[in-house]
């Protein structure tokens, strides 16, 4: 199947991939797909953090690493993290390794959730505490996730945890929000207080290319300003749900569909 560049981000035709690709059958192969194998919000949250932060390279070795993470972590990646001291978490994951990041890179992001779940009781309450209602986008809020997750080890989880004061595209983390707070078929959702229409594209290589070619995007780094402008022509296609189509996109990667 080929679709035109000329149509191919009109809405009609972005529905029409939607309704293609953006089905529960599609998620593999996904690191998304652990989110989905537990039902407590808690869990959900620890494992879509770990298999985010985990989500670059190839895609059957994500897979691999978060599976051997979660398997460490037990039943409960939640209850691990909050009943195991940082010092505990760090011999678990000793001898972890997925391409440049490492075990105790790894352990200082467990250490840091854990912070945020003692202090708010959730990553969620933590990420919507840092909500303004002014903000025209998460960015603000995410910028002191960031800051609370990593407080002490900055250095430590820079690779795991980029600032988006830096000009980062935080990929990743966007990745995270786009699990946590959209709800469809693909996406489980269960975040309330953050607002969908706020949310910015988790921009890759793959998503920047395509951007380039259509001309929703001219800045040849893939850094926070690229993704905000995606996000901004997305918006004007879609502005309530702006990262609406970003799974379905990444498909047309996975299966070598041009548009």
């Amino acid at each position: 199947m080929r679709w035109s560049t000329r149509l191919a981000f009109s809405r009609e035709t972005l529905e029409q991939l939607y309704a293609l690709y953006n089905r529960q059958e599609c998620i593999h192969p996904d690191p998304l797909e652990f989110v989905h194998k537990y039902s407590d919000p808690l869990d959900r949250e620890v494992v879509g953090m770990v298999a985010s932060s985990l989500a670059y390279g190839r895609v059957q070795q994500i897979l691999k690493s978060v599976s051997e993470v979660l398997l460490r972590m037990g039943e409960s990646p939640s209850n691990f993290v909050l009943t195991h001291s940082q010092s505990s978490i760090q011999r678990t994951l000793k001898d972890f390794r997925h391409r440049f990041t490492r075990g105790d890179q790894l352990g200082a992001l467990l250490a840091g959730i854990k912070r945020v779940l003692v202090r708010y009781g959730s990553l969620q309450a933590c990420f919507v505490a840092h909500c303004g209602p002014e903000d025209d986008t998460i960015l603000p809020a995410l910028t002191e996730f960031v800051r609370e997750l990593s407080a002490g080890t900055p250095q430590v989880m820079d690779m795991l945890l980029p600032s988006p004061q830096r000009g980062s595209a935080c990929k990743r983390l966007n990745l995270f929000l786009r699990w946590m707070v959209r709800s469809d078929e693909v996406d489980p959702g269960g975040w309330s207080g953050v607002e969908v229409r706020k949310l910015i594209i988790p921009l890759d290589t793959h998503m920047h290319r395509m951007s380039l070619e259509v001309g929703l995007t001219h800045r040849k780094q893939a850094d926070m300003q690229a993704a905000l402008e995606v996000t901004r022509a997305f918006r004007v296609i879609i502005p309530e749900d702006p990262v609406r189509y970003d799974f379905t996109l990444t498909r047309l990667g996975i299966h070598d569909i041009s548009l």
